[in-house]
């Protein structure tokens, strides 16, 4: 698995390869940089580190340009980090032909993050069904720290139609 993101290309997925592999090859593919990344991947600098069926690790170093007004790690950093590494461990369990999006996020910070420390965000899946998933994700500084939690719901729908709402 690659450590850098920046050998890896953003943009949308194809969508005959969503159809056409599982979601746990979807997720290696773009960790190793056969498959195009989300474009946020880039812009924040998630790396993933661990990828299995149910269970997603990317690490990150913000920097100051995450900052809010009191200098400290921005709260939607911080969320954009755990949703992504919980949707992706949700995708992992996917088959061929099945995505998902995110239909609630809670996060629960619990400690202030500041730039320039790698961070690692740990997603799992709780629950998997036919049309919802549940997950949940915990962030960690490089001494183990506690820094955020958080769950998610995610519904699940066949590649090629929209969800309905």
């Amino acid at each position: 698995m690659s450590d850098e993101t920046q050998t890896h290309v953003a943009g949308a997925l194809p969508l005959e390869r969503l159809r056409s592999m599982s979601g746990l090859e979807v997720v290696r593919a773009m960790g190793e940089g056969s498959l195009p990344v989300p474009p946020i991947m880039l812009l924040f600098a998630f790396r993933p580190v661990e990828i299995e069926s149910g269970r997603v690790v990317f690490a990150a170093t913000p920097d100051e340009r995450h900052y809010n007004p009191l200098g400290t790690v921005h709260g939607g950093y911080i969320s954009a980090l755990l949703d992504s590494t919980m949707s992706c461990a949700v995708h992992t369990t996917l088959p061929p032909g099945q995505l998902y999006t995110t239909l609630e996020l809670k996060v629960n910070f619990t400690r202030a993050v500041s730039a320039d420390a790698e961070i690692r965000a740990e997603g799992k899946v709780l629950h998997q069904g036919r049309s919802i998933a549940t997950a949940e994700a915990r962030l960690y500084d490089a001494r183990e720290r506690l820094l955020a939690h958080a769950t998610t719901t995610c519904m699940i729908f066949a590649a090629g139609r929209a969800p309905s709402g």
